[in-house]
């Protein structure tokens, strides 16, 4: 029961530190990504003449509000599994039903780094935007990686600790 409680205050920790550095990096290294996001906003190397161009954005500031709206949302992603983290490992003696109820903010962190590259780069960018289509600006594949780690973690998080324990006696 410990390990497997400690084994979830590690998952936890781990995604979190992902969401940080990736928020990090979007914050120092501004340029880099935002590139990424003008280049899938505008369409500019999807398919030529496609019919889905009348969805680009063309106007720069709204590439600037899209891309602070992504680093938002990996920030406070960052925050909450941070919360959810220390939550854990505070309960990690404590009883299952506890321990189960400190995992709000793990599970509302891990809802929302699912939003973020499932929702955000595969719903949005990948399909709406057609970013699919692009052979240099396409991150369906690094966003697919990024979701399913979360959402293994959620899953593997949201096996009741106190079922489990009352199961034991």
């Amino acid at each position: 029961m410990f390990a497997t409680r400690l084994a979830k205050v590690v998952m936890v920790t781990s995604l979190a530190a992902f969401a940080f550095i990736v928020t990090f990096d979007n914050v120092t290294d501004y340029a880099s990504n935002f590139d990424f996001v003008r280049h899938v906003l505008t369409m500019d190397t999807t398919f030529p003449n496609n019919a889905l161009l009348y969805r680009s954005i063309k106007q720069p500031p709204l590439w600037h509000v899209a891309y602070l709206t992504i680093i938002a949302a990996e920030g406070l992603t960052c925050l909450l599994l941070m919360i959810g983290a220390a939550a854990l490992l505070r309960t990690l003696h404590a009883t299952g039903a506890e321990f189960d109820e400190a995992k709000r903010y793990t599970i509302i962190g891990g809802t929302l780094a699912f939003l973020v590259w499932f929702a955000g780069f595969t719903v949005v960018g990948g399909e709406w935007f057609a970013m699919w289509q692009s052979k240099v600006w396409n991150g369906q594949e690094p966003a697919f990686r990024f979701y399913m780690t979360a959402l293994a973690v959620l899953i593997f998080v949201n096996q009741s600790d106190a079922r489990a324990e009352a199961a034991k006696t």
